[in-house]
């Protein structure tokens, strides 16, 4: 389905970023609440209908507002999208933050650390990676790729932590550190198709599970 725009919008050309959509603000009837609700209904229609078949009405509906309304707080959209999209960014990269601040780790404890961090955050919040992971190919070409970009900076940290190990001599120097970085985006992103909440595991055992086994891939049980 094309991507809705509010009246008298245009969509940006792609290939160019466009700026990332404002904050509504309290003169129009916003304010951070009335904003954070507007993304949490777009994730529940998201998450339920697929990106593909939701509609602006569908958010309004969910809402209780009427449509045109909706159009105070977005210009179209994948507006919506790239906002919830980012969001949950910037979430994962504070849980990146935070793993890189934990001082005195040896590199196969902190990436240990980092996807048991990144794995509960998912299992916590299921409809919003399923988004993250499943949907950010329907952006626009520009806001594609500079989320793309941003993902590759815990690429880059995961390849880095597996090297420094292969330094100290403890996964074997024949494992390429960017093959096995994929494998390992490959076991924590595919929790969110299949963890259920409320069922026997809990988020901090699949955590766990997780990232034992990346590591024990990496070296063998320790």
């Amino acid at each position: 389905m094309a991507d809705e725009a509010g009246p008298g919008r245009t969509r940006a050309k792609a290939g160019k970023a466009p700026a990332k959509p404002a904050r509504p603000s309290a003169r129009n009837g916003g304010g951070a609440r009335r904003d954070q609700e507007v993304l949490d209904a777009a994730t529940k229609v998201f998450h339920t209908r697929g990106y593909a078949d939701a509609s602006v009405q569908h958010i309004a509906d969910e809402l209780g507002i009427l449509k045109g309304s909706l159009y105070h707080y977005i210009d179209s959209k994948e507006d919506l999208l790239f906002r919830l999209l980012d969001e949950a960014h910037d979430e994962v990269d504070a849980v990146l933050a935070e793993v890189q601040a934990v001082p005195d780790l040896a590199p196969l404890d902190r990436l240990h650390l980092y996807v048991t961090r990144q794995v509960d955050y998912t299992s916590r919040n299921l409809a919003k990676m399923a988004i993250y992971y499943h949907d950010v190919n329907q952006l626009s070409e520009g806001r594609l790729k500079e989320l793309l970009r941003k993902r590759r900076q815990h690429e880059q940290f995961v390849a880095g932590l597996i090297e420094e190990a292969q330094a100290r001599g403890e996964v074997d120097a024949s494992v390429d550190s960017h093959l096995a970085t994929n494998y390992l985006f490959g076991s924590m992103i595919w929790v969110y198709r299949w963890y259920k909440p409320g069922g026997k595991l809990k988020p901090a055992q699949v955590s766990t599970s997780c990232a034992d086994f990346v590591i024990n891939g990496l070296t063998g049980p320790r």
